[in-house]
């Protein structure tokens, strides 16, 4: 049957159309003669509307070499549905929210729509996808799946209750098809960067930032642009996308030569927006625990920086500064100067802070009964609104999905910290649903009782429907504060930043930076964070960090935990921010004056006087790249080229074995990554080695004409255009690195 379909396909495909287009069961096919290679092919047609009985389904082009399908049942989509896409796209044909379409086919039609080098065909009611190749030929990509015995391939459950349906969606796969991104799932078993044969669940919690988005080694990005909670399966034939709850199923694919993975984030970031370029100073090193406690704290900690010369350029005040959630300010018995201390912070560094904000509300904060009175906080299906509890109270959320809200939480923002020299927010638990966790009752012993999380409604839905945007609103709620401030247009270049634990696709184009969660201390969760940050930057995100030395775990007075902290700080100078965070062990007592209040260090100087050496030189290493990672961000505002780059971005098409170790998730391949296109870094991840195992990918002959070859970071020899696996010496003060190209082009940001 797909022999027929390909067949029909390929002979009608650059056909005009002999009478007008109008509502028929015969194929219509919207193209016209096949163009030069250099010339854009644009679309002739706003669109198809398929008229499958009680069910729609709009197909339009959308962007470059994209297409955007809509379905819906018993009525129309109204075009204005909860969406990450950008309306109209920043480049490429499409967009105004429309559902224009001058194709109009009825039950069991056919139809072909062509948009640059992509092509969606409906065949007997049947939707698939190819691409045009330079000869003119047509390669599928995937199609919606069919069987004999099979579920429709769309396919809709209704709750008799409301108009929302669950929805599964299936499209075709090959059994050797990989499949990369899908956002960031939890720490700390899965090392994969090929997700085929994985269940991935669609759902927020700490460390688990999983996106409906992926690439496929055949040339091709699908993104399900639906915040709804659900699943995507990678199953031998088939891919499956499940949305517990939704309106409309709304969906964007678009296509790229195999291998030309920057071509598909290019047109990807095209649709649903880039990355601002930070501002300088948060390329530096960055310095925050769990927690500083006091002001005391803070202006001593900037003192003994400045008294040892090391250099930093955020210094984090961590949660619980405040005396109830809720409260969005400083606790005056603990922090009585705020503007002077940030004042004193950055006389003595130069450096910014920032301070942390959680979205949970407890009874007896100042801004409980506003907000209540105001409906500016979630509510939940049993009408209370308390979602979790956290330090002995129940707490709800604040719902960052009103603009009510968001312009409430801002202004208390600003009047305790912004107007106070403190211009950067740490958005920490705001995963949504509960406060931040996969259970309730967080932080209690009988978290481990398995409770259904709580139902949460919001402005904008339920968790269900909605739930993976909230946090993605809580960033554009700081967003929206930095631009109505100031009065600048920040889509292009930063002045201050938000870290926040989760987001949604689309959170690139906020002045924002995602890290990964509360992770283990261990060596093999060391290595697991690489498979991570790329597939978060294969889903369109490449602003992203995590906690050097991890979060939980760390004791530093035992010398594992020293060695722990400077391999992992030594992968943390080649990653888009380097950021030191962790709650760590020691035998000091915590406070007890105060919640939290862990007096255990993390500071350069907290591993023992030989590893401060080598801490400092690498902190100092980090400010001479910082040039080199500037001009990767730059590159990412303009075109979306990924910064943290798995190694079949670069090598697949020269390079056989990093497409099997690939798809085997071999550790030789996915515990190496590349930073930017010219530094190769395999970090340490066993205590105690002094040497380690490094595969160099073969170059491409673009490479090779440019004289490229692998040169050691740390001794400048030549190693050759690869192809082979290298022992290198791996002191701690020398992660092993690799470089293209000349070294001083790179500490001067030229690529």
């Amino acid at each position: 049957m797909m022999q027929e379909i390909l067949t029909s396909f390929a002979s009608m495909l650059f056909k005009w159309p002999t009478r007008p287009i109008a509502a028929t069961a015969a194929l219509v096919i919207a193209s016209t003669t096949t163009p030069g290679v250099s010339e854009y092919f644009q679309p002739n047609s706003t669109g198809i509307k398929l008229q499958n009985g009680y069910e729609r389904v709009y197909i339009q082009p959308f962007g470059n070499h994209g297409m955007r399908v809509r379905t819906s049942i018993m009525r129309d989509p109204t075009g204005y549905e909860w969406s990450a896409l950008l309306d109209p796209p920043l480049e490429g044909p499409g967009g105004n929210n429309g559902l224009n379409y001058d194709i109009g086919i009825p039950f069991q039609g056919s139809a072909t729509i062509r948009n640059g080098n992509i092509v969606a065909s409906v065949n007997l009611g049947v939707l698939s996808f190819f691409r045009v190749e330079s000869n003119g030929s047509t390669t599928l990509l995937t199609k919606e799946y069919t069987d004999t015995k099979a579920i429709a391939p769309r396919f809709y459950t209704q709750d008799f209750r409301s108009s929302s349906f669950q929805s599964q969606f299936d499209f075709a796969s090959e059994p050797d098809e990989q499949f990369y991104g899908a956002g960031q799932q939890a720490c700390c078993l899965d090392h994969s960067v090929n997700k085929k044969g994985q269940v991935v669940d669609l759902i927020n919690f700490n460390s688990h930032v999983t996106l409906p988005v992926y690439m496929s080694n055949k040339g091709y990005l699908q993104y399900f642009n639906m915040p709804s909670q659900g699943r995507i399966e990678f199953g031998t034939f088939r891919t499956r996308h499940v949305a517990s709850e939704a309106t409309v199923v709304d969906y964007y694919i678009t296509t790229a030569s195999p291998g030309d993975y920057d071509a598909l984030q290019e047109q990807f970031t095209a649709v649903t927006g880039r990355q601002p370029i930070p501002p300088d100073f948060i390329l530096g090193y960055q310095q925050s625990k769990l927690r500083y406690f006091n002001q005391t704290q803070i202006i001593d900690l900037a003192q003994r920086f400045h008294d040892e010369q090391v250099n930093v350029s955020l210094i984090v005040v961590d949660f619980f500064a405040w005396k109830f959630q809720g409260d969005w300010s400083f606790n005056p018995e603990f922090w009585p100067d705020p503007e002077g201390m940030a004042a004193t912070v950055r006389r003595l560094t130069g450096a910014e802070m920032m301070v942390s904000l959680w979205p949970s509300m407890e009874d007896l904060s100042v801004n409980y009964l506003p907000t209540q009175a105001q409906g500016l906080l979630a509510t939940t299906r049993d009408g209370t609104g308390i979602s979790d509890s956290f330090a002995g109270v129940y707490t709800r959320l604040i719902d960052s999905t009103n603009p009510a809200a968001r312009e409430f939480l801002w202004k208390r923002l600003n009047d305790s910290y912004y107007s106070a020299g403190i211009h950067n927010f740490w958005i920490d638990q705001a995963d949504g649903g509960t406060l931040g966790e996969a259970f309730e009752n967080n932080g209690q012993a009988i978290s481990q009782i398995p409770y259904a999380r709580a139902f949460s409604q919001y402005f904008i839905g339920t968790q269900e429907a909605a739930g993976k945007m909230y946090p993605w609103f809580h960033q554009q709620a700081i967003n929206e504060g930095f631009a109505n401030l100031t009065g600048k247009d920040i889509s292009i270049q930063c002045d201050h930043m938000s870290l926040t634990r989760s987001t949604f696709v689309g959170g690139q184009r906020f002045c924002s930076y995602l890290w990964s969660g509360d992770t283990d201390s261990r060596f093999d969760v060391l290595l697991q964070q690489i498979t991570v940050g790329v597939s978060v930057a294969a889903s369109g995100i490449s602003s992203w960090t995590l906690d050097i030395g991890g979060f939980e775990g760390l004791n530093v007075d035992t010398d594992e935990g020293r060695e722990l902290f400077v391999r992992w700080l030594s992968m943390g100078v080649f990653l888009p921010y380097m950021r030191a965070h962790g709650d760590r062990s020691c035998s000091l007592p915590p406070d007890p004056r105060q919640s939290f209040a862990n007096r255990c260090p993390n500071e350069p100087w907290s591993y023992g006087e030989a590893n401060f050496v080598i801490i400092k030189k690498y902190i100092a290493l980090r400010y001479q790249l910082k040039p080199y990672v500037k001009r990767l961000f730059e590159m990412l505002q303009q075109t979306g080229k990924t910064i943290m780059r798995p190694l079949y971005y670069d090598f697949a098409l020269s390079d056989p074995f990093v497409v099997t170790g690939t798809q085997t998730n071999n550790p030789k391949i996915v515990h190496q990554f590349m930073m930017g296109p010219r530094i190769l870094v395999a970090p340490v991840g066993e205590l105690g080695a002094t040497s380690k195992e490094v595969y160099l990918p073969i170059l491409s002959d673009t490479a090779k004409n440019q004289g490229f070859t692998w040169t050691h970071w740390w001794t400048d020899k030549d190693f050759g255009t690869g192809g082979k696996l290298v022992a290198i010496d791996a002191p701690l003060d020398e992660i092993p690195v690799f470089y293209l190209g000349l070294k001083s082009d790179i500490l001067n940001g030229f690529l």
